[in-house]
């Protein structure tokens, strides 16, 4: 088949008769074409997606398929729900093809394609290792934990991208050929069931957009509506509330159980009441993630409390070392909040967007684009061991046994132009912020800008109009939340005012092309505090600059000022106050110094683990480091903290009590965007920074 052209389309994109504030862009009319997201766009396409499919080979992914098809003989390699792992991969390629063709990538795709197709079965079921490890018989016998429909789901997913950016048809119709055989299986008039792991509903209200046959948008209604009604997984273990399954998701209040699982149902939920109409089941997924921002998302925005079960916790259960926040979450949370922005145009949406890109979602993958974290805590204990293999002291891996994460980030990478800006009829939204183009309407009656910024090294973002219609249309800006009453907004050198509260600046005009408006971001670094019920993090401040969450890791102890400036005791934060006698100042310094000598020798290193900080003392923005292309340090005032050595016996002395007593040295900890740690080296790691008390 000869190459299309290029022409990226939306992950998400309803339907002409659908109920959306918002539309998303037209293939091709939304492009990064530089900056930081372009930049790791490129990471993503040069090596991620050609190191992950050298993965998925030496996995004995790809092979199960060649094996069920007949070319190859051996056993099923790997978990039940291999074949998802495959298919994410696909529908990252087929983004890329439709951002920029590539004959390398696109044989690969086909290549692949054909492995999968040979694979199904006459009556239309696909899944390899499920058919190279159990008989025909057992299909469907086990819906909690065989994930056979959450694989149809990633291999709907993929068909769709391939098709509307690729221009390739063969896994579409594989995945046609599964929706006659699911509709010969499950419906009201058949086997009352579903998966245990959600994204069938997703992927199929969005196979629905593409072909217009209602009978698969009725199927994915059924899906939905199935959980926590007449299937609700009995006898699985934990229970139905980890799938999803304790009440329908029409009466649920809060998100539970398996974070993922729980983030890609809403997301199909959301899908279905846009294309419904569903004013009812719309506001019920609003509040259920109003609760979920309140009550379970960690300031990075990471989703998912517990390493048991990856499942979310109860409210205000937010650990730091022992967090998990599985990027797969960040990318779920990204999916429904992208879609309930496109539900309501409430920019509440696009800012937890914003966050969950620059920070959950971002500290998964490496700068190089090619090794990853399933788990993102946001703390990381010196000394500490390696228990379990997704953990974050092993540091960013190049897969994983379970290996959803890594090619979940390349198809949220690759799709991620779509993310920046939708339209109306009224004209264009920006929400947020990459250098690139962005186009709306047809012909002679297009508005096209192009956006130059350096966010979020700057907050500067430059709009200039390429393409104006004749008549007056408008343009929105984002004013994210953490700018409001600070930004200010330009539009050809003059000043526009902006309210305190507004969450978008909306501009109308009749354009002229080369007209420029620009938005200045206030950046100076903030100091965030802690709901009283958040234990975890209680008496700390995390530390943001921009829409970027700091950390502070062992690796740049070396930077920090003060580690040996025992003698200097006048500056000892623990300084009894000015004796009435000089004898008496000189012996409480003496006692002071020798004390801090007694704590910690000139030749020991600080860490971060007995970290301090001073949150009245503004942080200082250094030099951008290279090493971490560029990202911006900021320097923080504060001490490190050294107890009594009679302390180390036993750490839980009277309070009040000697042995209670603490010691600090002044120093100044430099910090790191926390999406940029563990880059140079595994080393100690913290978000949340304890205040210095008096």
């Amino acid at each position: 088949m000869a190459a299309a052209p290029a022409q990226l389309s939306a992950p998400a994109v309803p339907t002409t008769q659908a109920s959306a504030a918002l539309r998303p862009l037209a293939p091709g009319d939304a492009r990064i074409t530089d900056g930081f997201w372009h930049t790791r766009q490129q990471r993503n396409r040069s090596a991620g997606l050609r190191s992950g499919y050298e993965q998925l080979e030496a996995s004995g992914t790809f092979r199960n398929f060649r094996i069920v098809g007949g070319a190859e003989q051996g056993e099923a390699s790997g978990m039940i729900f291999q074949d998802s792992d495959v298919y994410k991969w696909l529908e990252a390629v087929a983004y890329e093809l439709g951002r920029e063709d590539d004959p390398e990538l696109r044989g690969m795709a086909q290549q692949v394609t054909g492995w999968i197709a040979s694979a199904q079965q006459e009556d239309g079921y696909l899944n390899s290792v499920h058919t190279l490890r159990h008989s025909p018989e057992e299909r469907y016998s086990n819906m909690a934990w065989n994930h056979e429909l959450y694989c149809y789901g990633h291999l709907i997913q993929a068909a769709v991208a391939l098709s509307r950016s690729a221009g390739e048809e063969e896994l579409l119709a594989v995945a046609l050929r599964i929706v006659d055989h699911l509709r010969s299986v499950f419906g009201p008039d058949l086997r009352h069931s579903t998966c245990g792991h959600p994204v069938i509903e997703m992927a199929l209200v969005e196979l629905y957009r593409l072909t217009d046959r209602t009978d698969i948008q009725d199927l994915a209604q059924f899906f939905l509506d199935v959980r926590g009604a007449d299937e609700r997984f009995p006898g699985a273990h934990p229970g139905p509330g980890y799938f999803s399954a304790d009440v329908p998701v029409r009466a649920a209040h809060s998100v539970e159980g398996h974070a993922v699982r729980a983030l890609y149902l809403f997301a199909g939920a959301t899908d279905q009441a846009i294309e419904d109409g569903d004013a009812e089941l719309l506001a019920r997924s609003e509040a259920v993630f109003a609760d979920l921002l309140a009550t379970k998302t960690y300031v990075t925005g990471g989703m998912g409390a517990r390493w048991d079960w990856e499942a979310f916790g109860d409210p205000y259960e937010m650990t730091t070392d022992r967090g998990y926040a599985e990027t797969c979450a960040a990318i779920g949370a990204i999916q429904w909040a992208w879609r309930l922005l496109l539900a309501t145009g409430k920019g509440v949406y696009a800012d937890a967007v914003e966050r969950l890109l620059f920070n959950a979602f971002l500290a998964g993958v490496s700068l190089a684009g090619t090794e990853y974290f399933y788990v993102n805590s946001l703390q990381l204990r010196e000394g500490a061991k390696a228990d379990e293999g997704r953990s974050i002291a092993h540091g960013r891996r190049g897969w994983f046994d379970c290996a959803c994460c890594p090619p979940n980030i390349m198809r949220t990478f690759a799709s991620l132009d779509h993310l920046v800006a939708t339209s109306t009829s009224e004209g264009l939204q920006i929400h947020q912020f990459a250098a690139g183009t962005w186009s709306t309407g047809e012909g002679t009656e297009r508005l096209s800008v192009s956006v130059a910024t350096g966010y979020p090294v700057d907050g500067l973002v430059r709009v200039t109009v390429e393409e104006a219609p004749s008549s007056p249309t408008s343009l929105s800006v984002r004013i994210p939340h953490w700018s409001r009453g600070t930004a200010r907004l330009s539009v050809g050198g003059t000043d526009v005012p902006l309210l305190a509260d507004d969450d978008y600046a909306t501009i109308e005009a009749t354009f002229d092309v080369g007209d420029v408006i620009e938005l200045h971001l206030d950046l100076t670094p903030r100091f965030v505090g802690t709901h009283h019920r958040l234990d975890a993090s209680r008496g700390a401040v995390a530390l943001e600059r921009g829409p970027l969450v700091y950390a502070i890791e062992n690796e740049d102890i070396a930077d920090t000022e003060g580690t040996h400036d025992t003698h200097n005791t006048h500056n000892t934060r623990d300084i009894q106050d000015t004796q009435d006698t000089q004898d008496t100042q000189d012996t409480q310094d003496t006692q002071d110094t020798q004390d801090t000598q007694d704590n910690r020798s000139q030749d020991e290193a600080l860490t971060v683990d007995d970290a301090a900080v001073d949150p009245s003392a503004t942080p200082v923005p250094g030099a951008p480091i290279a090493a971490l292309d560029g990202a911006i340090p900021l320097a923080i005032q504060g001490s490190s903290v050294t107890v009594s050595p009679s302390a180390s016996a036993w750490p839980y002395p009277l309070h009040g009590s000697a042995e209670a007593a603490s010691t600090r040295i002044p120093a100044t900890w430099t910090a790191i965007p926390y999406y940029a740690w563990g880059n140079r080296s595994v080393a100690a790691m913290r978000v949340w920074l304890p205040l210095e008390v008096d």
